[in-house]
């Protein structure tokens, strides 16, 4: 996003309430995974619903560079009003794992330049990057798989899912899991894929949640898609 001048009170006047929401204790756990602020999600969403859309706002709060300020102009940017440069640039800058979830989900997902970003970012060599792309490949498996090569993934997943850093790891194993619930075709080999992999078995899970583990994931999704 380019570089814009702050003015006015609204900019200040909202860092200033942002800051009196932060909670030390929130930014110690936020911190453990990567996130550096400490504001309640719930609350700076209502904040957004305050404002409502406000593009020019949106900009302003993003180049303060602040990670809650940047969530917020998340949440009341235009998606459509970026240009592919502009989104590139935001999802490098954008280190925090929160602050890149919001911006592919809540705003590439919605550009009309997300299926280009998608294929680039798949081949980037920098794996936060990389996990973009395989975010958004994950929404195609899902939403609009025609023209997609998913042996080809798979057989991506298979070769570098195991030695990924994490977040790239996290990514690729949701597109298993995903190719593995949604095409029966796959099935099969994604399910071969996880069991054999191994990635993410042991992770903690909370009671009533499904694991992350794919084998697990697959088959739980494909009992509740059956309404066994």
């Amino acid at each position: 996003m380019a570089e814009t001048t702050l003015t006015g009170a609204g900019v200040a006047e909202l860092m200033a309430e942002l800051a009196g929401l932060q909670d030390p204790r929130a930014r110690e756990v936020n911190q453990r995974h990567g996130d550096d602020h400490g504001v309640n999600l719930s609350k700076l969403r209502a904040i957004a619903k305050r404002l409502k859309t406000q593009e020019e706002l949106a900009r302003d709060l993003w180049a303060t560079g602040d990670t809650a300020a940047r969530l917020l102009a998340l949440l009341v940017c235009r998606p459509k009003a970026f240009g592919r440069g502009e989104l590139d640039a935001m999802l490098r800058e954008a280190r925090a794992p929160k602050l890149q979830d919001w911006l592919v989900n809540y705003v590439v997902k919605k550009n009309p330049h997300a299926e280009e970003l998608r294929v680039a970012w798949l081949a980037d060599p920098d794996p936060v990057v990389a996990s973009a792309g395989w975010a958004l490949t994950s929404e195609r498996v899902v939403r609009a798989p025609d023209g997609l090569d998913l042996e080809g993934l798979l057989d991506v997943i298979e070769a570098e899912m195991k030695d990924a850093p994490d977040r790239l790891q996290w990514a690729m194993n949701t597109c298993l899991a995903q190719i593995g619930i949604e095409h029966a075709g796959q099935r099969g080999r994604a399910l071969e894929i996880g069991e054999r992999l191994q990635v993410l078995r042991d992770y903690p899970t909370s009671p009533g949640c499904t694991s992350p583990y794919a084998p697990t994931w697959i088959n739980e999704m494909v009992r509740r898609q059956a309404g066994k």
